[in-house]
């Protein structure tokens, strides 16, 4: 066992060197990212009061919707061929695939942490209970990222994979989405966002599991 999560590690570590290299998740999609925030108070106006409202839910829906693009870049690092050298080399399907969930969720724990200041600066929400965010964002990316393997695994031998993977993972992420809008607003009005953290940790923990199921598929399937 403890081998196998050190091959998980190494091809996380491997994911996330080839990221360093490119760049694009940090320095393509982010500023993307950071403009989508920035034209939300250009149409809506300077109406503070609603920019307030409206910032937490614009923060997670951006979240989610320019992950998808930082997700579908890392499974395009996996092709077929990889994925049946993987194979050839003996690492079970469910590591290979954890280790690119390891890697995905780092980039969007990071992707998160960039678009935080342009929330703050553009709209001003209320920091009531922002403890509690430190511990959300892990889990939305730890959910989106194992969301995006599975995806990527019911898609990988399917030429429209890239058109097919957001239509996946962005309907089956919104109990994700959900979680994370409405944990920030239970702080923001005093009460306790433990049940909607508890929401996205049992999301986190169906999603693993899946990724146990869909790598022993892959295994039968290689």
């Amino acid at each position: 066992m403890r081998e196998q999560w050190r091959t998980c590690a190494a091809i996380a570590g491997n994911s996330l060197r080839l990221e360093r290299r490119a760049g694009e998740a940090l320095l393509v999609v982010a500023p993307f990212g950071a403009v989508a925030l920035l034209l939300i108070p250009m149409a809506v106006g300077t109406d503070v009061p609603l920019l307030r409202r409206l910032g937490p839910g614009m923060y997670w829906t951006v979240l989610l919707l320019f992950g998808v693009l930082v997700i579908l870049r890392q499974s395009s690092l996996q092709s077929p061929a990889q994925a049946r050298l993987l194979a050839l080399a003996g690492v079970p399907g469910a590591i290979a695939m954890l280790g690119n969930a390891v890697a995905t969720a780092v980039l969007l724990v990071a992707f998160g942490a960039v678009l935080a200041p342009v929330v703050i600066m553009l709209y001003d929400p209320g920091m009531q209970g922002w403890p509690w965010f430190l511990t959300v964002l892990p889990g939305v990316a730890i959910g989106l990222a194992l969301l995006g393997v599975v995806a990527d695994s019911l898609v990988r031998w399917l030429d429209a994979r890239s058109t097919l993977g957001p239509l996946l993972i962005v309907p089956l992420a919104i109990p994700l989405l959900l979680g994370a809008t409405q944990s920030w607003q239970a702080a923001a009005f005093g009460a306790s966002p433990l049940p909607w953290l508890l929401l996205i940790v049992t999301v986190d923990l169906i999603l693993f599991l899946a990724v146990l199921l869909a790598g022993h598929l892959l295994d039968v399937v290689t």
